[in-house]
């Protein structure tokens, strides 16, 4: 069981990180100015700055909150039933991930649509397929034909002339 305070104080350190290398990474293409302007690094650099200066700013909000007392920071954040929850929503989402890598955009948006709403939200397999399929095809002729921008392509695609 994870209570509240463990979990804003774990929130805190992960954006600190994610804040400080951003900044770390920032430096390295340049922080100033030169004569055009802004660097490429500047924009980056403080928004992982404000980033880490948010995060730094919880973190203390939160430790004071703990020594002061506040009942808030002891509820119970994270039990079973609530971890099964994100779990269901997490393990399909990365499983969305890796078929997108191995299996192409398309071939994954239409696998994790069909099983999220068919087997999670109890959808009648027409209105789930219609969904799948019509997700894929709006995506590919949006962002393929219009666009041209490319998506992830699988073994399927160029099977089908995609």
């Amino acid at each position: 069981m994870i209570t509240r305070f463990w979990a804003e104080i774990a929130t805190a350190l992960v954006t600190l990180a994610f804040g400080l290398v951003i900044v770390n990474g920032a430096l390295e293409f340049g922080v100033g100015w030169d004569s055009s302007g802004p660097q490429p690094g500047a924009f980056p650099f403080y928004i992982g700055g404000l980033v880490a200066l948010a995060s730094l700013g919880t973190l203390i909000v939160t430790a004071a909150g703990r020594i002061a007392g506040s009942g808030g920071l002891d509820e119970l954040f994270l039990d079973r039933e609530r971890g099964l929850r994100v779990l269901s929503f997490l393990l399909p989402l990365l499983a969305f991930v890796v078929l997108s890598a191995t299996l192409g955009m398309y071939v994954a948006t239409i696998l994790y649509l069909v099983v999220t709403m068919r087997f999670q939200g109890r959808y009648g397999w027409p209105g789930t397929l219609a969904t799948a399929l019509g997700t894929a095809a709006f995506f590919y002729l949006a962002l393929e034909k219009f666009f041209q921008i490319s998506l992830l392509k699988g073994p399927i695609e160029p099977l089908l002339g995609l």
